[in-house]
């Protein structure tokens, strides 16, 4: 019969040790783990869309007034993301406009970013036009239409990101995500 120091002892001197370690190891830090909890988040996933220019400005974003509109500080006011366009909260609420707009205040709400300022600075409703940044140079216009929150709206000269905007969105759509979910204007959870 062998004796627990001698397998101890065995163990120690094998040189397969460091595998057999990483082994259990892993074994027990996955034990319970489904698939999908080792999918990164949507969140979490790059996304190809403009990168952050040298040029950007640094701003606090100091209310969200829906999915794209937000209200920047320093005398910026209200400021209308450019190339992209998510449901209506307002005045007749549109399908996933709900959901646009409180994945805005979470990503935005107090937060620092970088913004830029379209050719035409301002729309018809005196509001700034820009592009946004997160912290981590994520463009936050991007991510809202890869996410599914925003369908590209090209109103040129502000055609910078049209075609990177016009590729996120056939993505979101093939991948059948946010607003492109099957469930998501059935009332129905998604």
């Amino acid at each position: 019969m062998l004796r627990p120091s001698s397998v101890l002892s065995v163990l120690l001197r094998s040189p397969s040790l460091p595998v057999l370690l990483t082994s259990l190891v892993l074994a027990f830090a996955l034990a319970g783990c489904s698939a999908d909890d080792l999918q990164p988040s949507l969140d979490d996933r790059p996304v190809a869309g403009p990168e952050l220019p040298s040029g950007a400005r640094e701003a606090t974003v100091v209310r969200v007034v829906d999915g794209d509109t937000v209200e920047l500080g320093g005398g910026l006011g209200k400021s209308r993301l450019i190339g992209i366009d998510t449901p209506e909260v307002y005045g007749g609420v549109e399908c996933y406009g709900r959901e646009a707009s409180a994945y805005a205040k979470r990503q935005l709400d107090g937060r620092r970013v970088r913004y830029t300022v379209g050719r035409d600075e301002r729309d018809r409703y005196g509001r700034l036009l820009v592009y946004l940044w997160l912290e981590d140079g994520r463009s936050f216009n991007a991510l809202l239409v890869s996410r599914g929150y925003a369908q590209p709206l090209t109103i040129p000269p502000n055609d910078d990101y049209a075609s990177a905007f016009v590729r996120l969105s056939r993505r979101a759509r093939e991948r059948a995500v946010g607003l492109w979910a099957a469930q998501a204007c059935t009332g129905a959870p998604g």
